[in-house]
């Protein structure tokens, strides 16, 4: 339908778009909804992986750092934040390969098919995600525990574990929660250079490898 007027081409797009048809790929010629069902396991898989390594991870660092601040943990966690929100994917990627899998050769380089597969991708993905968390949780955390109901519960003689476990955590826990919720699109967006270092094979790679084909309709999809 090139030969239509912009106007036209959009609405019939619409239109297509709207019963679930977004075209013909032109370099597998195969419906764009079956190449994106093909990729779409893997980046969730992916994805959910790197969400629960940042949820772990971050929460448990912001948490020790929240209940000894100003520690030599505290500052080692807050440094590792920094440096994680500050590198980018694809270069921690590549250093991940280097020791992991060619220095200590203990994990594939990358690929799919086994979960040491998913060991390396999911991590590189997870790094920003659990520095964002570890100082959004040591900060709520830290805000929680110099309120009057902590200092009441330490008074009536609650021990320090529960103290954090039901109290601060609980009461710090919404706005974890909701970094977490805003983390799991952007860990799918952020996806496609790591799926592209690793050759993992989900919807990022898949864009990259629909660009360097010209492959346009898939792309668009």
């Amino acid at each position: 339908g090139l030969d239509k007027p912009l106007p036209i081409r959009y609405v019939e797009y619409v239109g297509r778009l709207v019963k679930g048809d977004l075209g013909r790929s032109i370099q597998q010629n195969r419906p764009v909804v079956d190449e994106l069902a093909d990729a779409w396991p893997a980046t969730l898989q992916l994805t959910i992986a790197a969400l629960g390594i940042a949820a772990l991870g971050g929460v448990t660092a912001g948490v020790v750092s929240a209940v000894w601040p100003n520690s030599f943990f505290d500052a080692v966690a807050r440094l590792g934040s920094l440096f994680g929100l500050s590198m980018p994917v694809f270069w921690t990627g590549l250093v991940l390969i280097v020791v992991f899998a060619l220095w200590l050769p203990w994990l594939p380089v990358g690929g799919a098919g086994s979960p040491a597969h998913l060991v390396l991708p999911a991590i590189t993905l997870a790094l920003p995600s659990v520095a964002m968390v570890a100082r959004m949780t040591r900060s709520s955390v830290l805000e929680v525990l110099r309120e009057d109901y902590v200092r009441t519960a330490r008074a009536k003689g609650v021990t320090e574990q529960l103290v954090v476990a039901k109290h601060a955590l609980r009461n710090a826990a919404i706005p974890i929660l909701t970094l977490l919720g805003l983390q799991a699109g952007q860990l799918m967006g952020g996806a496609v250079l790591t799926e592209t270092v690793f050759a993992w094979p989900g919807l990022g790679r898949l864009m990259v490898k629909a660009i360097f084909a010209r492959d346009y309709v898939l792309l668009q999809g």
